[in-house]
């Protein structure tokens, strides 16, 4: 998950009819704006703390996990990368090398992808959310949908970065998931439609928070994590607008400060 550069429902597929296509929207996992809100993407998932919807990453858990927490009435989505490529994952080697651009800043062994090749990263993307729906999950984060703000090594323009992220919201609702938009608050007025919630990292400390309010006014979450600010900072703010806050590390391991915490 990066900086500024940025429950329960069977997955399927579309087959491409009519009735097929509603059959899948019917059983997309559609949250209050008022659920609270972990996640946790490095270490063994602590699955203890107070929390409607749990976050946690794609590859890295397991079914036994997710089960565990819609057995505890929790809603559980995946996280996953879907604008940059990161060496580590099991699918590295799915991505050809003409959709590889320049190196993430400060994330080594990252690099962004050429968002404007939609038919490439489709297949793949694809692929994640059939994992995401295999292990029960019920909606995914994707994370990296505002490369066009950022030196990737492509000309890419705000209608490419549209155009792209409403495919990721199509393809996930296809196979019955939810989707978050995430650190992209200036495509709002065009992804909100499309998208179920938001994940934002620091709006407060970047002073961009208020486009998400559409999606409160919309009964969708607005989760926010900010990492440098205090509490007593955001969290009176964050209330007033209907936002679910916290504190977190950059390390998104357990730990946390939510506004509705003690």
């Amino acid at each position: 998950m990066k900086m500024r550069m940025g429950a329960v429902v069977a997955a399927i597929a579309l087959l491409g009819s009519a009735a097929g296509s509603a059959g899948a929207q019917e059983q997309i996992w559609d949250p209050p704006a008022n659920v609270t809100f972990q996640i946790q993407l490095q270490g063994e998932v602590d699955t203890s703390y107070e929390a409607d919807v749990y976050e946690v990453d794609l590859f890295d858990v397991g079914t036994d996990v997710v089960e565990e927490l819609h057995a505890a009435g929790r809603s559980v989505v995946c996280y996953a990368n879907a604008g940059a490529w990161e060496r580590w994952r099991p699918d590295k080697d799915d991505f050809p090398k003409k959709v590889l651009g320049k190196r993430l800043e400060g994330w080594p062994g990252e690099r962004w992808l050429d968002v404007r090749k939609v038919d490439i990263l489709r297949t793949i993307m694809g692929k994640r959310l059939d994992l995401c729906a295999e292990k029960g999950f019920d909606a995914v984060d994707f994370d990296n949908i505002n490369g066009y703000q950022n030196p990737t090594g492509f000309p890419l323009k705000r209608r490419h970065q549209v155009a792209y992220d409403k495919m990721l919201a199509e393809i996930a609702h296809e196979r019955g998931l939810a989707i978050g938009l995430k650190n992209v608050p200036e495509l709002v007025d065009d992804l909100e439609p499309v998208y179920d919630f938001v994940v934002n990292e620091s709006c407060y400390d970047y002073n961009e928070c208020g486009p998400y309010k559409r999606f409160v006014d919309n009964d969708k979450p607005v989760f926010i994590l900010e990492y440098e600010m205090e509490r007593s900072r955001f969290c009176d703010k964050a209330e007033a607008s209907g936002f679910i806050a916290q504190r977190k590390r950059l390390s998104l391991k357990a730990w946390r400060k939510a506004c509705w915490d003690d």
